[in-house]
């Protein structure tokens, strides 16, 4: 009887312990289900690299996830009013973000690539683009990297902007618009996994790492998801996570 008291207060510690460790509630993220292959809708169910990557870092970090959708402006809007903790969205680290945000430890790394139709035979390197339109999704770095690039080289690029990355393409498939910026990786997805008549012209402008803003007062879940993050980069599922979603390791720079 006493070996069996023992044993039995031994696994309520045990179960206690991990407990205490692994249960730490829900964490609210915002993502936009609009932003292939990073975060969209399949069969009614919210799929996507930033959504498995999130997710995953959570579990690990004890979190379960309630997913709040909205526009990419919105989602990062609810981020400053804090009615989200976070942002899953391929949202890159800017010096102007930083001064709001602080982030998670990078789990991707993404270049701002120029793309445009293929029946465009005319345009082939930057200097073609020159008084022609470029579009790009409202509040997206990407968007803000073309008009410091077009600055700098004064192309004379016009840029439209959009609230989603469909509304963009579509106008760029129908040739409304002679460009389109977004993530050389999400491109590459878009062309080789959904067949989209793009082309890239030249090389990204610019590259840098996507990670998960939280506002400064919440390092607690920040370093949660640190945590998760780490164990999914030391156990090779990220770089397996970005292969899946874009046919190539995005996990490295």
């Amino acid at each position: 009887m006493k070996k069996l008291f023992a044993l039995v207060l031994a696994g309520l510690f045990v179960l206690s312990g991990c407990s205490s460790g692994k249960d730490k509630g829900t964490i609210i993220v915002g993502t936009t289900g609009q932003s292939y292959p990073n975060s969209y809708e399949k069969d009614d169910k919210l799929v996507g690299y930033d959504i498995e990557v999130f997710e995953k870092a959570a579990k690990k970090a004890g979190y379960k996830v309630e997913w709040v959708k909205a526009d990419f402006s919105g989602v990062m809007g609810q981020l400053d009013s804090g009615r989200v903790d976070s942002v899953a969205n391929a949202v890159a680290v800017t010096d102007e973000r930083k001064e709001k945000y602080q982030f998670s430890n990078p789990y991707s790394y993404i270049g701002s690539q120029i793309v445009t139709s293929t029946k465009n035979k005319d345009i082939n390197k930057y200097t073609d683009l020159k008084g022609k339109t470029v579009s790009g999704v409202m509040g997206s770095n990407h968007t803000e990297a073309l008009e410091q690039f077009n600055k700098e080289n004064n192309y004379g690029i016009k840029t439209k902007t959009y609230e989603n990355r469909e509304s963009a393409m579509l106008d760029l498939d129908n040739r409304r618009i002679e460009g389109y910026i977004n993530s050389s990786s999400v491109l590459s997805a878009e062309k080789n996994k959904k067949g989209k008549e793009i082309k890239f012209v030249g090389k990204p402008i610019n590259v840098e790492a996507t990670s998960f803003p939280f506002k400064k007062d919440n390092a607690d879940k920040k370093e949660d998801i640190n945590k998760g993050i780490k164990e999914l980069k030391d156990s090779g599922e990220l770089k397996e996570l970005s292969e899946e979603y874009f046919g190539e390791d995005t996990t490295k720079k």
